[in-house]
C-alpha cells in the first residue's frame, strides 16, 4: 500500500499543473497593466486635444419670455394688494433666573395674522398666542408693535389682539364670504412659514364641510380644506379667494411629518367675522346655554352613567325655570340627591359635556329647545329657553 501511494503522488500529471498556472497569471497581469496604460494614455491625449477652459466664453443670449398669462397677473395683483394686510407674530414667555431671580424673556414661537380694521385689531389663531406672555407684531413695512390681548374663542381657534399703530400703517384685509364657495375654486394663502415672512402659496378648495378638532377638544364644523401649502408659521394667516378677499383663517394641516402634505384647513370667514365682532365688543363670545354646570365626564363614567350629569343649576337660567335640578350634598359631604342626567338635546344624543356644547352650537339666545333627561330611572322631556353665558 505504501508503494502505491508513493506512485500516485509522484505522477507526471501533478507536476505538469504548476507551470500552466504560472503562465496564466503572467498573461493576466500583462493584460491588466496594458489596459491601465491605454486608459491613462487616452486620458492624457484627450486633455491635450480638448482644453477644459475657454477664454472666449460669453453668457448665452436670453430667450424672450413673452407676456404673463392672465392668471399670473391676477395672482401677482392679489398678492400685492393683500400682503400689506398680513402680519408676522413672534411670541415669548417670561422666566426668572433660579439664582439671581432676575426676569428674562424666552422666544416661544411664531405665527401669522392679519389686520382686521384701522383701529389696530389683529386676528390670528388662538393656539398661536395660547401660552404667550408677550406678542410682537411685525407689519408689512417691518415696523414692530407689542400687542394686547382683546379676547379669544378657543373652541374656534380664533384670537383678537390690538396694537397702537398709526392708522396710515394699517391696511385692513378685505372680507369675503364662505357660504357660496365651490370645490375647485382657486385660493391663495399668505403667511410666514418657518419665519419666512410674506410667503404666497396657491391652490384650490379641495373640500368643504370638513370637521376638525380645536385644542379644547371642541369640534369646528364647516371647515374649508385646501391643497395650498400651509406650513408651521402659516397658522393664523388669511386664505383668500381670487378676488383677494378673506374666505378663511388657516389653522391646521394634516401631516404625519408636521410639514405641508397638501391637506390644510381654514376656519371659514362667516364664522370668523361673527366671532371677531363679539370678541371686540365683549372680550368673549356669548354662547347660548342651558344654565347648568355639568359634572366632570370622568366622574360620570365612574358612576357608570350614560349622559350628562348636572352638578348645579343657575338660579336665573333656563334649566332652573324648566325644573331641572343638580346634585345635593349635605354639610358632611355626603351625596343626598343625584342630579338629573341629560341624554338628548332636541334629537341629538349627548353623553359628555363636550357633546352637549356641540349640540347647542346651532342655537341662538332666546331659542327654546327640548331636553330629554333621566331622574330616578324615569325619562322626562322639558322645553328650556337658552340664554347667553356670561
Amino acid at each position: 500500500m505504501t508503494d502505491q501511494f508513493a506512485n500516485k503522488t509522484s505522477s507526471p500529471v501533478w507536476r505538469s499543473d504548476r507551470p500552466a498556472r504560472s503562465a496564466t497569471r503572467w498573461v493576466t497581469m500583462v493584460g491588466v497593466w496594458t489596459l491601465v496604460f491605454l486608459l491613462v494614455w487616452n486620458y492624457v491625449r484627450s486633455g491635450q486635444s480638448a482644453p477644459l477652459l475657454d477664454p472666449s466664453a460669453q453668457p448665452r443670449p436670453v430667450t424672450p419670455r413673452g407676456e404673463l398669462t392672465d392668471d399670473e397677473r391676477e395672482t401677482i395683483d392679489v398678492f400685492k394688494r393683500a400682503s400689506s394686510s398680513v402680519v408676522y407674530l413672534t411670541t415669548s414667555e417670561f422666566g426668572r433666573d433660579f439664582f439671581s431671580l432676575k426676569p428674562f424673556e424666552i422666544p416661544s414661537g411664531t405665527g401669522s395674522g392679519f389686520v382686521y380694521d384701522r383701529d389696530g385689531h389683529i386676528v390670528t389663531n388662538y393656539h398661536v398666542i395660547q401660552d404667550a406672555d408677550r406678542v410682537l407684531v411685525t407689519l408689512a413695512d417691518q415696523s414692530q408693535w407689542y400687542a394686547r390681548h382683546v379676547g379669544s374663542e378657543p373652541d374656534k381657534d380664533i384670537a383678537v389682539l390690538k396694537i397702537e399703530a398709526p392708522s396710515d400703517k394699517l391696511f385692513p384685509i378685505r372680507i369675503g364670504e364662505s357660504h357660496n364657495l365651490a370645490v375647485g375654486q382657486k385660493v391663495l394663502a399668505i403667511g410666514n412659514p418657518f419665519g419666512l415672512d410674506q410667503t404666497l402659496t396657491v391652490g384650490v378648495v379641495s373640500a368643504l364641510g370638513r370637521e376638525i378638532q380645536a385644542t379644547t377638544g371642541h369640534r369646528i364644523r364647516d371647515v374649508i380644506q385646501t391643497d395650498a401649502a400651509i406650513n408651521p408659521g402659516n397658522s393664523g394667516g388669511p386664505l383668500l379667494d381670487s378676488a383677494g378677499r378673506l374666505i378663511g383663517v388657516n389653522t391646521q394641516i394634516a401631516s404625519p411629518s408636521g410639514a405641508s402634505a397638501g391637506i390644510g384647513f381654514a376656519v371659514p370667514v362667516n364664522i370668523v367675522n361673527e366671532i371677531v365682532s363679539e370678541l371686540i365688543r365683549y372680550g368673549h363670545v356669548r354662547k347660548p346655554a342651558l344654565g347648568i354646570v355639568p359634572v366632570d365626564e370622568r366622574l360620570t363614567r365612574r358612576f357608570r352613567l350614560n349622559g350628562v350629569l348636572i352638578d348645579s343649576v343657575a338660579k336665573d337660567g333656563g334649566a332652573a325655570k324648566a325644573g331641572l335640578r343638580g346634585m345635593l350634598v349635605d354639610g358632611r359631604g355626603y351625596l343626598r340627591q343625584l342630579g338629573d342626567i341629560i341624554t338628548k338635546v332636541g334629537d341629538t344624543t349627548v353623553s359628555s359635556p363636550l357633546q352637549l356644547r356641540d349640540a347647542l352650537e346651532g342655537y341662538k339666545t332666546g331659542d327654546r329647545v327640548k331636553i330629554t333627561y333621566r331622574r330616578d330611572d324615569r325619562a322626562f322631556v322639558v322645553t328650556v329657553e337658552l340664554k347667553y353665558l356670561n
